[in-house]
């Protein structure tokens, strides 16, 4: 039994409050709206993979509880193969509290639930069971223990697979990881945790040759090849092909409604692309376009675009940048 795409790690019912702006320290504000979505960054990912066309694994754990019921279920019915998520009694599901103000940014309190008792047991289990046989790639992040992280990229090394690492939330790396992890996917933030510069932060302006030169601090960390999404700057390509050692990656311009889970719409997209033999560079910029489609969306699983979507946004855009130069060609010509 085969499949594209394993991801192991999280699932979380998000709690979602909407308000104009997020409270400052001490103070509250006033909400628009709550919501329960399904959620938790590899749950995400896989569904976000499999509304993309991937055959996709999930390998997590939930408690006995409706939550634990909800994220199956919506993972299920996105098309993931769930028979690898363990219910866990006498225990809650994880649970992420989420704030979104009017501008779509979001803050986020993780309480990890059952999601601390995905063990490397169960990955073990799960390789008895064929779930790597025959995967494309693994999909890790931090949201569950580090042994079970490790252990999963592991049995991905040894499937033969891709293995990508979303850094996030951000924990130091052993080595052992390091070594079995073939793509590197953090953002500006945890980039700069990573090598340990606080230069490294979201709203910061740096160049491409800025990133060329923390390069070598990427590959002294253990990690060669490496995305680091910008937000609405877009992202950044490290590789070390000499060819393409650092490709900046613009963002696709919408209007965001709310950017909870869109890094995990990035990573899946990455993910799928990959899984289909496609370049990292073109893997990422595809990427880039199925994330700025979820913000237009609220919720992470209920905004994530099919195949279909983000080909058409692809062959939108295409048409917007021939029509664009037209008008520069009849400008000059004028």
């Amino acid at each position: 039994m085969d499949s594209s795409v394993v991801v192991v790690g999280s699932l979380n019912a998000d709690l979602v409050f909407s308000a104009e702006r997020m409270p400052d320290p001490g103070e509250t504000v006033a909400g628009a709206d709550f919501a329960v979505h399904p959620g938790g960054k590899s749950a995400n990912q896989a569904v976000a993979a499999a509304r993309l066309g991937a055959r996709v694994r999930l390998v997590g754990a939930v408690g006995d509880d409706p939550h634990g019921e909800m994220l199956r279920a919506s993972a299920e019915a996105a098309g993931v193969d769930v028979s690898a998520v363990r219910v866990v009694a006498g225990v809650p599901s994880g649970v992420a509290g989420i704030t979104v103000d009017a501008r779509g940014e979001n803050s986020i309190v993780i309480i990890p639930g059952a999601n601390g008792m995905l063990a490397p047991g169960d990955i073990a289990a799960a390789r008895s069971h064929s779930v790597f046989e025959g995967a494309a790639v693994v999909c890790l992040c931090l949201e569950v223990p580090m042994p079970t992280v490790l252990a999963a990229a592991q049995a991905g090394r040894d499937a033969g697979a891709t293995v990508i690492l979303n850094l996030s939330p951000y924990a130091a790396i052993p080595p052992e990881l390091a070594a079995c992890t073939d793509v590197l996917l953090v953002n500006a933030r945890e980039a700069g945790q990573l090598l340990g510069s606080g230069d490294l932060e979201p709203s910061s302006d740096w160049t491409a040759t800025d990133w060329a030169e923390a390069g070598p601090a990427f590959v002294r960390a253990g990690f060669r090849k490496v995305i680091v999404t910008l937000g609405a700057r877009g992202a950044v390509l490290l590789d070390p092909d000499p060819a393409a050692a650092v490709v900046p990656l613009e963002s696709t311009p919408v209007v965001p409604v709310d950017t909870t889970g869109a890094g995990d719409g990035f990573t899946a997209a990455v993910t799928v692309r990959l899984a289909a033999g496609d370049s990292l560079e073109d893997a990422a910029r595809y990427a880039s376009v199925a994330a700025a489609l979820a913000t237009t969306r609220p919720g992470a699983q209920p905004s994530y675009p099919s195949a279909g979507e983000v080909e058409e946004k692809i062959r939108h855009a295409g048409r917007d940048a021939e029509r664009d130069a037209g008008r520069d060609v009849e400008r000059d010509a004028g």
